[in-house]
C-alpha cells in the first residue's frame, strides 16, 4: 500500500538521556509545534500531556479510568473522564490543532469512527500504536502457538484492554479506505530507534514494534 505522499522523517529527535520519557512521546511531542492547542484521548497518567505543557504546548486530556483521571488532576493537569467510542462526538469541528491517540487505538471498541472523529475535531491527529505485525508476535504464534505477549504488551489474552489488535499494514489500509493522508510515520523497533525510513512497508511491518503517524484530511478526491 503506498502513502499518498512521501512520509517525511522527524529531524531533531534528541535521545531523552534522564529516561523520563517514552521515546513514542518524545515524537509525538517533535510534531507539535509549541502555542498548539492539543486534546490527548486516553491520556493515561498524564505523562505525555506534561511533557507537551513543558514544550509550551497547550494540552487537555480524556481518560476513561477514574484512577487515571485523579492522578492528571493531582498534577495539576486539564484531564476530565471520558470514552472516545462515545464522547469524541460531542465536540465540535475543529476544536483542536492536533488531537492524539496514543497506544490506545487497539483498545476503542470501534477504531475506524474514533479515527474519523480525531480528524474531525482536530486539523490534525497523531496515532500511535504496537504494531501486531511485528516480528516477535509472528513468532510466538507461529512456533509457542499462544496469544503473544511483549514488554510492549505484557497482558494475557483473557485480562487485556485491547481488543482490536492492528498491524502497521493495516492501519495503512484503513487510512486508504477513509481518505486520510499520512504527513508523517515512524516505525519504531524493539529499542525504541526508527526503522530507516527508505526501507519498504513489509520491513516496517515486520520490524516495526510500534508505529506513530502524523496524519491529516484527505482531500475531496482520492
Amino acid at each position: 500500500m503506498a502513502v499518498q505522499e512521501p512520509a517525511l522523517p522527524l529531524g531533531g529527535v534528541a535521545p531523552d538521556r534522564t529516561g523520563k520519557y517514552r521515546t513514542d512521546h518524545l515524537m509525538v511531542a517533535e510534531m507539535i509545534p509549541a502555542g498548539s492547542k492539543v486534546l490527548d484521548v486516553g491520556c493515561g497518567d498524564g505523562e505525555l500531556l506534561q511533557l507537551l505543557e513543558s514544550r509550551g504546548i497547550d494540552g487537555r486530556g480524556i481518560e476513561l479510568s477514574r484512577e487515571g483521571v485523579n492522578r492528571c488532576v493531582a498534577k495539576g493537569l486539564a484531564v476530565v473522564q471520558g470514552d472516545a467510542d462515545t464522547d469524541l462526538v460531542n465536540y465540535p469541528d475543529d476544536a483542536f490543532d492536533y488531537v492524539i491517540l496514543s497506544q490506545t487505538l487497539q483498545a476503542t471498541r470501534q477504531p475506524k469512527p474514533v479515527l474519523e472523529n480525531l480528524l474531525r475535531i482536530g486539523r490534525r491527529a497523531i496515532v500511535s500504536f504496537p504494531n501486531f505485525g511485528f516480528w516477535k508476535m509472528r513468532l510466538q504464534l507461529l512456533v509457542g502457538g499462544h496469544m503473544p505477549r511483549t514488554e510492549n504488551l505484557p497482558a494475557t489474552w483473557y485480562d487485556t484492554p485491547n481488543i482490536h489488535f492492528c498491524t502497521i499494514k493495516d492501519f495503512v489500509q484503513l487510512c486508504d479506505e477513509i481518505n486520510v493522508k499520512m504527513e508523517r510515520a515512524v516505525a519504531l523497533d524493539l529499542y525504541g530507534r526508527p526503522v530507516p525510513l527508505n526501507l519498504p512497508w513489509w520491513v516496517w511491518n515486520m520490524f516495526g514494534e510500534q508505529g506513530v503517524f502524523l496524519l491529516s484530511r484527505g482531500g475531496a478526491g482520492k
